[in-house]
């Protein structure tokens, strides 16, 4: 008997570059453009040495990958996770360019991140293997060319380590004017108020324009939520204030469920000690993982990793709303089938494009010396996501078209523009 290969998983870049060509060739784009936006500009590979705690040293690998900068500086988070390569980076840099196209933000798009599970490390060498890594980027970054955020596994600590070794690189005189090298830093360091659940609010606001638009409220609707990471309790928590009701919740150790409804506030407490873990979690019973996307819902939050709803289980969804918290949750096969089942899909570079919104108003904030109150920031933000969803709403109502294929059409389309408009040097 002939031994056969089972077919690889599709990865997360096949997965855009799919996307990316499918609304090429629905708008036509021009072939030289297309050219330029299906490859990166730069990839950044970064080995560098770090002492340990017990003294002896390791090396680690860091990349940065920065897709495209037609309408201005890179921007894109910074990961620490096993799974961070090459191919994952130029995945997550393609979405940013086309998630910071569609806010209208002066922004490219660029990902990047160390292949380490930081569960593993101490805080100090964490904070040691940051401070290496920003020195090992050197001038690959800076705040009018390359600004990275957090992402997952990494938060407001790890920007502020990451901005105050970037800036002492900086002669004296300049070092004041080189903070907004990264945005999502603790606000007693240049941080903005409110960026911290700017991702969440997106994935909330959205959901709820969605929901309303279909003459209905959140009240009493029931979502489940995989990943209570940053993004996954924000939302969480903004959805249950506005009457809807988590009935489970998933992470790497446990899957929570409990039909009369998860406190996320309780969750965040038992969570919160225990690096992020919910395993544990006395107030939810625990079920087998492979059942948490067929659970009767409302709304799917997928909040963790890429490449989760794929053919092998997208059938079981019964969500009617799909909210993409997390960046490129869907492939191709599972989003054909959600697609098929009627289910919509909120795509990830509408649905959680708060957070680059959010790091857009601190990079200018820093930038020009300026202080802005929360609800300031919570104005901004919703006025801001709000023109955004309109806009693609009314691309799914005039294309008759799914979500995701309007907002990737208005996204190349802005950036084909500019092209045009500047033309190719030389």
């Amino acid at each position: 008997m002939i031994a056969t290969k089972s077919m690889p998983k599709q990865s997360m870049y096949d997965t855009v570059i799919k996307q990316f060509n499918k609304t090429a060739d629905i708008i036509d784009l021009n072939p030289n453009i297309k050219k330029i936006l299906e490859i990166t500009n730069n990839e950044i590979v970064v080995h560098f040495p770090v002492k340990m705690d017990n003294g002896k040293v390791e090396i680690f690998t860091g990349y940065r990958v920065q897709h495209n900068n037609a309408l201005g500086p890179y921007k894109g988070g910074l990961r620490y996770h096993p799974t961070v390569d090459v191919d994952a980076a130029k995945a997550l840099a393609m979405w940013m360019t086309w998630k910071t196209s569609l806010a209208g933000l002066p922004y490219g798009g660029a990902k990047g991140g160390i292949q380490i599970d930081p569960r593993n490390y101490s805080d100090a060498e964490l904070e040691r293997i940051t401070r290496r890594f920003t020195y090992a980027l050197g001038e690959n970054i800076g705040p009018e060319h390359d600004i990275p955020a957090p992402d997952v596994n990494t938060n407001a600590q790890t920007m502020a380590w990451i901005a105050d070794t970037y800036m002492s690189t900086i002669s004296t005189s300049e070092r004041s004017q080189n903070q907004h090298v990264v945005t999502g830093k603790p606000v007693g360091s240049g941080g903005l108020e409110g960026r911290d659940r700017a991702t969440g609010f997106g994935v909330y606001l959205t959901t709820k324009e969605l929901v309303k638009s279909r003459g209905e409220s959140l009240k009493d609707k029931t979502f489940i939520v995989q990943g209570f990471g940053n993004v996954g309790y924000w939302a969480s928590k903004f959805l249950i204030e506005d009457g809807a009701k988590m009935i489970a919740v998933q992470d790497a150790h446990a899957t929570l469920y409990n039909e009369e409804g998860i406190s996320v506030e309780k969750l965040f407490e038992h969570s919160s000690p225990r690096k992020g873990s919910i395993q544990g979690f006395t107030e939810a019973n625990e079920m087998n993982p492979e059942d948490f996307f067929g659970l009767e819902c409302d709304i799917l939050i997928p909040a963790a990793l890429g490449n989760q709803i794929t053919g092998d289980n997208a059938f079981k969804i019964k969500a009617s709303i799909v909210a993409e918290g997390a960046n490129g949750p869907t492939n191709e096969e599972g989003e054909a089938i959600l697609l098929e089942k009627g289910i919509t899909i909120i795509p990830d570079i509408l649905c959680n494009s708060g957070g680059v919104i959010g790091s857009y108003f601190e990079w200018l904030q820093n930038r020009n010396g300026e202080l802005w109150e929360l609800d300031e920031v919570m104005q901004k933000l919703e006025k801001k996501l709000l023109q955004v969803f309109k806009k693609v709403e009314k691309e799914v109502e005039e294309r008759k078209t799914d979500w995701r294929t309007a907002a990737y059409i208005l996204a190349i389309s802005r950036i084909e523009t500019a092209y045009n408009q500047r033309g190719i040097f030389p």
